[in-house]
């Protein structure tokens, strides 16, 4: 089955400081049809104004990946972690019994651009801990390159949970498949340029829930840059 989630019908937030599109429900923003999928519980798409950013706050029991589209992410936590994140970095934060961060754009003249991905972890209570990579656009071109898994296989960072997630970026004759075993589910967000995936035409914003197939197919890019989450269900 596939279902697509456009993206203006993502949920708004506006803060002055910060414009947020949320895939799934979060803060203020409520929508029984999209609570999450699998473990994958928040996709963010957020711009923050120069020198603006997230004050000092808590996580718990949750793994957190940054993925920077434009600008430079300024990250500071309790674990005593400080480090400034650019595109093609990857960025993930193992919350587990409890940390505290901060996220500050790290210009005071051009906004950042990025996207905040929450995946649930398959235990709680786990040790705290911190981890970035850097994944150049050529390794993305044309092909799917792991950036997170389960066991860091590839050289991807390492979340708490049975996820495989993968970058890309196809334009033109790129073709690419990606095989689903039974039981596991796919979704597919686009994050700007169009594609066509499994037969459906994307735009830059738009999601592809995945169920019940057997492969995610990739055709018809234009300038796509994408990310596919493979998940238990």
């Amino acid at each position: 089955m596939l279902q697509v989630h456009k993206g203006e019908d993502r949920g708004p937030a506006e803060h002055g400081w910060l414009s947020s599109r949320h895939s799934f429900s979060f803060a203020g923003y409520h929508d029984p049809a999209h609570m999450g999928f699998g473990p994958l519980r928040v996709i963010n798409e957020d711009r923050v104004q120069p020198g603006q950013g997230f004050g000092t706050h808590a996580h718990q029991d949750m793994e957190i990946i940054s993925y920077v589209l434009d600008g430079a992410l300024e990250h500071k936590d309790s674990m005593g972690t400080g480090s400034v994140i650019r595109y093609g970095d990857v960025q993930r934060m193992s919350a587990g019994t409890g940390v505290q961060h901060s996220e500050f754009n790290h210009s005071n003249r051009e906004p950042v651009h990025f996207l905040q991905i929450w995946i649930i972890p398959e235990r709680r209570g786990i040790a705290p801990s911190y981890e970035e990579k850097h994944f150049p656009t050529e390794s993305k071109r044309g092909r799917l390159r792991l950036i997170a898994s389960d066991d860091g296989r590839e050289g991807s960072v390492l979340v708490h949970q049975d996820v495989a997630i993968y970058a890309s970026i196809v334009d033109g004759a790129d073709r690419l498949q990606h095989a689903l075993e039974p039981g596991r589910i796919a979704y597919l967000h686009l994050i700007r340029g169009s594609l066509s995936a499994n037969g459906i035409a994307l735009k830059g914003g738009d999601a592809l829930k995945i169920t019940d197939e057997t492969a995610v197919v990739v055709d018809g890019g234009n300038d796509a840059e994408f990310l596919l989450f493979d998940l238990p269900r």
